[in-house]
């Protein structure tokens, strides 16, 4: 089959190399633009492009998949079948109708629950259990197509977004694979998606890391290691910007002052919470570099007593 590969980010590098080293006939990679990255802001190609550019394969970098030159630029490469994965543009009806084996989506997640732009950070932040990858037709809907195939995996207790990130996007090459061999031998049995039984997983924003001690302290560990390694929770601490990058959870049916640093050791800070307590093992300030916190308090102090967080601070 003739195959037109749509991808950007790490996540979709893969699935990309997956198709290369099967030896499908890749007719053309659509990426995003190159953008300016780093404090220099150097253009940078996504990742997926460096993976294109080295297998030596066509590669497309529209700013806008709707406009008239795109629709034929890929009607004339006469694809049999369109794959996306994490390409971030939506997909105009008449570019989906193209293929005959029509578009399909590789999505990090169990369908329909967590549609949406960010689900690996969300089944973390949520405190789920587990989650997989599904592919699936794609149509005109956020993430509404008929599925095709799962694989379903166990979210490990302290694992970070960034970590399963890269779990599931070998999974999603493997699921990948599977799925274009059914298709290539007309085996494909379409599962409608339940549209009630939708969930949806929103885009990350900078203030979704900001930790509100008012929480439940295993809830303030899921967003901890929902946000890593982007944006990252944060509190204040007498005004300064402190970003935690790790902690465990102890005396969970216990209520504290929220915010309230209760002790302060070489294991950790312990944060009272509205139940239980959250111990800081890891930290970063504004400026500084990503420390335990045995090694900050090498030089450094912090109080205990202190309360942490600007709502508290001005209350």
């Amino acid at each position: 089959m003739r195959i037109i590969f749509m991808g950007t980010p790490d996540f979709a590098v893969p699935c990309l190399e997956a198709l290369i080293e099967e030896g499908h006939e890749i007719i053309g990679v659509f990426t995003q633009p190159d953008k300016p990255k780093g404090r220099g802001n150097k253009l940078t190609m996504p990742p997926v492009k460096e993976v294109a550019q080295e297998a030596g394969l066509i590669v497309y970098q529209p700013e806008n998949m709707k406009t008239d030159e795109v629709f034929e630029i890929v009607n004339d490469l006469e694809p049999d079948l369109i794959i996306v994965v994490a390409y971030g543009h939506i997909l105009p009806k008449r570019i989906l109708n193209i293929p005959p084996f029509g578009c399909i989506n590789v999505h990090a997640s169990l369908l329909p629950k967590y549609r949406g732009a960010a689900p690996i950070n969300w089944v973390i932040i949520n405190g789920e259990a587990s989650t997989g990858v599904t592919t699936m037709y794609m149509e005109e809907g956020l993430d509404t197509g008929d599925m095709i195939l799962k694989e379903k995996i166990a979210i490990k207790p302290d694992e970070t977004a960034g970590e399963l990130h890269d779990r599931l996007s070998i999974i999603g090459a493997e699921v990948l694979t599977k799925t274009i061999d059914l298709i290539e031998v007309g085996g494909v049995e379409r599962e409608p998606q339940k549209d009630e039984e939708a969930t949806y997983a929103k885009i990350m924003s900078k203030d979704l890391g900001k930790i509100h001690w008012a929480n439940e302290a295993i809830k303030i560990k899921n967003l901890i290691r929902g946000t890593i390694p982007w944006p990252g929770a944060f509190t204040t601490y007498i005004n300064r910007t402190m970003k935690i990058w790790r902690g465990r959870v102890e005396n969970i049916d216990e209520e504290y002052l929220p915010g309230k640093i209760i002790e302060v050791s070489k294991e950790g800070i312990y944060v009272g919470t509205s139940k239980g307590l959250l111990i800081i093992e890891e930290l970063q300030f504004s400026g500084g570099k990503r420390m335990t916190v045995k090694e900050y308090l090498v030089g450094n102090t912090i109080e205990k007593g202190i309360v942490l967080g600007e709502e508290n601070e001005l209350s």
